[in-house]
C-alpha cells in the first residue's frame, strides 16, 4: 500500500514455459527430404534416357513409406526429439539412392541401387525398433562390457577370411557379404563413453603431472587403452587403416570430452602422426596409397592413364561451380569404387561446389545436432554417448572427403548414407536412431523439471 492509498502488487515469477515438440516440423521437412529425392531420380532419367524412369513412383512411395514410419515411431516413443536427425537421415540416404541409381546405369551388369534400398529398408527397421525398445539411453550404460566384447569378437572375424582390394574387413559367405568393423564402432563408442564417464574424476584430477598433462594412475587409464590398443592392432592386421583412424579419433575426443584436458589433444595429434608415418613406410598396402596421394598424376606421366585420384580430381573440376547435371557426368570413369570409396566425387561432379556444399552442410548439420543434445544431457554417459557418436560421424565424413579430394591419403571408407555399402547404412541409422533418444532425453528432462 503506497502513502496514497493505491495498491502496489509484488512482480510475479515469470512462468516458465514447456518446450514445444515439433513434430510437425519433422513432418514436412521429411515430404521435402522425399520429394528432393524423387525429383533427383527423376532427374537423372531425364539426363539419360529423356524420359521420367519407370520406377520413379515405386521408389518415391518406399522411400515416402519408410521415413513415414521413423516419424510414427519418432512422434510415439520420442516426441521432444530433435525434428531435423531424421529428416537429414531420410535426405542424405534418398540422394545416396539417386546417386547409385545414377552410376548403375553405366553398369547394367553390377546394379548396386536395389540391393542398397533393400538394406536402407533394414537400416530403418533397425532405427524404430531402437528408438521404441530403448526408453532410456542410460540402460546401455550396464553392457559396457557386452559391448566391448562383442566389438573385439566382430573385429576378429574378418580375419579369418580372404583379402578383399588389399583388406581383410569383410566376411563372405556366398553371395552375401558384411563389414563388421561398422558395427563395431558404434559398440566401442558406448564402451569408451560408459568406461569414462564411470572414471571421469579419476582421469580428470588423480595420477601424477607430466609437463602440461595430467596423466591418470595405470589402474584406470590402463583397460581402456588395453582395449583401444587391441582394437587398433587387429584393424592394423588387417589393413583397415581408415578404421583405425576412426577409433582412434574416438578415443582421443572421448578422453577430451571426459576429462577436459586439452594436452590430449596434442597427445592425440602426435601419436596420430607416428602412427600414420609408421604403417606407411611398412605396409605396402598402405604405402601405395601414400604414394598416389604424393603423386596423383605420376601413372599419366608414366603412359599408364589416370589413376583413381587423379580422375576423382578431374570429376571435381569438371563439375565447377553448379555441376554438369545429374546423369551427366562421367565418373564411373574412376572404376569400381566409383559407387562406395568414390561417390562424393560423382557428387561433385554432377552437383557441383553448391550442391557439394549442401551435402556437408547436411552432415555439419547431424553432427552440430549430436553435440548439442550431449551439452544438454546432465548424466555424464549421456553426455559422452552423444559426443562419441556424432564424432564417428564426423571423422568418417572428414576421413573420406579428404582422401577423395586429395587432402589426406585414401583409407576406403565409406561416406555415411551415401556410398554403397549395407553394413555402413544400417550402422549409421542406428547412429541416429541412438541421436533421436539422447535428444528426446534431453528435451525431455527439461519438460519434467517445469511441470515439478
Amino acid at each position: 500500500m503506497t502513502n496514497a492509498g493505491t495498491t502496489v502488487t509484488a512482480d510475479l515469477p515469470t512462468p516458465a514455459v514447456r518446450l514445444p515438440r515439433r513434430r510437425g516440423i519433422e513432418l514436412t521437412l521429411i515430404v521435402v527430404a522425399v520429394l528432393l529425392s524423387v525429383y533427383g531420380y527423376c532427374a537423372v532419367g531425364l539426363a539419360k534416357n529423356g524420359t521420367v524412369p519407370p520406377g520413379a513412383a515405386g521408389y518415391g512411395a518406399g522411400l515416402g513409406v519408410l521415413a513415414l514410419l521413423a516419424h510414427i515411431a519418432v512422434r510415439l516413443r520420442a516426441p521432444y526429439a530433435d525434428p531435423l536427425l531424421l529428416p537429414i537421415g531420410v535426405l542424405l540416404n534418398g540422394l545416396g539412392l539417386v546417386l547409385i541409381y545414377r552410376l548403375d546405369l553405366e553398369t547394367p551388369g553390377d546394379r548396386a541401387a536395389p540391393t542398397q534400398l533393400v538394406w536402407s529398408t533394414l537400416g530403418v527397421t533397425l532405427f524404430i525398433v531402437v528408438v521404441v525398445a530403448l526408453r532410456d539411453h542410460r540402460v546401455l550404460q550396464r553392457y559396457a562390457y557386452v559391448c566391448v566384447a562383442a566389438a573385439l569378437v566382430l573385429l576378429t572375424l574378418p580375419v579369418l577370411f580372404p583379402a578383399v582390394n588389399g583388406a581383410r574387413i569383410w566376411i563372405r559367405i556366398g553371395g552375401f557379404s558384411i563389414q563388421p568393423g561398422e558395427f563395431a564402432k558404434v559398440l566401442l563408442a558406448v564402451f569408451f563413453a560408459a568406461y569414462l564417464a564411470a572414471n571421469r574424476n579419476a582421469l580428470a584430477y588423480a595420477g601424477r603431472r607430466v609437463w602440461r598433462l595430467q596423466l591418470p594412475t595405470g589402474r584406470v587409464l590402463g583397460p581402456i587403452v588395453a582395449i583401444w590398443l587391441l582394437s587398433v592392432g587387429v584393424l592394423v592386421m588387417e589393413r583397415d587403416l581408415g578404421t583405425s583412424l576412426l577409433f582412434f579419433g574416438l578415443f582421443v575426443t572421448l578422453l577430451y570430452v571426459a576429462t577436459g584436458r586439452t594436452g590430449w589433444i596434442a597427445v592425440g595429434l602426435l601419436l596420430a602422426a607416428l602412427g600414420a608415418v609408421a604403417v606407411g613406410w611398412l605396409e605396402p598396402h598402405v604405402h601405395s596409397r601414400v604414394q598416389d596421394w604424393l603423386h596423383p598424376f605420376a601413372s599419366i606421366d608414366a603412359g599408364q592413364g589416370p589413376n583413381q585420384l587423379a580422375q576423382s580430381l578431374f570429376a571435381f573440376a569438371a563439375g565447377g561451380m553448379l555441376g554438369t547435371g545429374l546423369g551427366l557426368g562421367h565418373s564411373i570413369l574412376i572404376g569400381f569404387a566409383a559407387k562406395s570409396d568414390f561417390i562424393l566425387a560423382t557428387a561433385g561432379e554432377e552437383l557441383g561446389l553448391a550442391g557439394l556444399s549442401a551435402i556437408f552442410i547436411l552432415y555439419g548439420l547431424l553432427v552440430e545436432r549430436g553435440y548439442r543434445a550431449g551439452l544438454a544431457l546432465r548424466d555424464p554417459f549421456g553426455r559422452l554417448l552423444a559426443v562419441g557418436l556424432a564424432s564417428i560421424v564426423a571423422l568418417q565424413v572428414f576421413v573420406i572427403a579428404g582422401g577423395v579430394t586429395g587432402l589426406i591419403p585414401l583409407t576406403g571408407m565409406a561416406m555415411p548414407f551415401l556410398a554403397q555399402g549395407g553394413s555402413s547404412v544400417v550402422t549409421n541409422w542406428a547412429i541416429v536412431a541412438l541421436l533421436i533418444r539422447l535428444s528426446d532425453s534431453s528435451r525431455r528432462q527439461y519438460d519434467i523439471e517445469v511441470a515439478a
